[in-house]
């Protein structure tokens, strides 16, 4: 591919909002569109003006229904979403984080496992992991951080405790490195997985996890990384096939896990107030399937 130079000038709100109507969308009050630009940008607004464009899409043309408002209405819907997904990520992520910790500290006896080169298969891989564990933890201004410093001669706290500092991705990268096989299954069965199931999904969540918490788009994000099936599933789990590269497929997951550290957790129920308050949205843009809530895994 060709590259050239950025051909781009500057323009400022009045004029994005007259380039906008120049291409066919209904503005009907264009300070206040201006006034949106301005607080969200155009460049993250364009993501959901894309929706909206004739095809072909180079020619930036929009639909003839094509309003400012149903803009606004799918960036707010994405908003939602992304509040919604990321708080419910958070308590898998706390309990993925518990498990790897406390089942490795068990089974090998080692309650410093995260810092000891013994216990992992690619030696590069280890040593820059704990020099961002390390950075981590030097810097840390967290309560029971500077308690155990003042307290212990130890140079690193317990993995209970020292893991507290590490994010999901991070979390991944040990299990995936853990050198015993046998332990690594131990760890996903706890979830009742298959191990490169078990690290797939994690990877899986970590990038729904980062788009939330960096404000991405996630309602019609396409992903990166295709999550591992899983065979003979022993809990409830979709039957229809599904989009592995749409959000879909990613609510599933969490949705999965939910289930498990949180019998009587509320996610449905969130997800379909958001649709009955949005139902403008179309979910089959986001890879759900018409009957999505008969699936096993949706049932009550």
């Amino acid at each position: 591919m060709t590259r050239i130079h950025f051909y781009k000038t500057f323009k400022n709100h009045k004029e994005l909002v007259r380039l906008l109507q120049s291409r066919g969308l209904f503005i009907q009050n264009p300070s206040r569109a201006e006034h949106y630009i301005q607080s969200i940008g155009y460049y993250r607004l364009s993501a959901y003006l894309h929706p909206f464009l004739k095809h072909p899409k180079t020619l930036h043309q929009f639909k003839r229904d094509a309003t400012f408002d149903k803009v606004l209405t799918l960036y707010r819907f994405d908003k939602k979403l992304r509040v919604l997904l990321f708080n419910e990520i958070e308590k898998i992520e706390i309990a993925i984080r518990e498990s790897i910790m406390n089942i490795t500290a068990e089974k090998t006896g080692d309650i410093y496992w995260l810092t000891n080169p013994i216990h992992f298969h690619d030696q590069n891989i280890f040593a820059n992991s704990l020099a961002l564990l390390n950075k981590e933890y030097n810097h840390s201004t967290e309560d029971f951080i500077e308690h155990f410093k003042q307290s212990y001669i130890e140079p690193y706290p317990p993995v209970w405790i020292l893991g507290e500092l590490l994010p999901m991705g991070n979390v991944n990268i040990y299990y995936r490195n853990l050198k015993d096989k046998t332990l690594k299954k131990q760890i996903a069965k706890r979830f009742f997985l298959h191990a490169p199931v078990f690290e797939s999904w994690i990877s899986v969540l970590c990038l729904t996890r980062n788009a939330c918490c960096h404000h991405s788009r996630v309602w019609n994000k396409i992903n990166k990384i295709i999550p591992n099936n899983m065979k003979n599933m022993s809990r409830p789990w979709i039957t229809e096939d599904a989009d592995k590269r749409k959000i879909y497929y990613n609510i599933c997951i969490i949705k999965y896990f939910l289930d498990i550290i949180s019998r009587n957790n509320d996610f449905q129920t969130k997800l379909r107030w958001l649709f009955i308050n949005f139902p403008s949205i179309n979910p089959c843009a986001m890879g759900f399937p018409k009957n999505w809530e008969m699936e096993p895994l949706w049932i009550k």
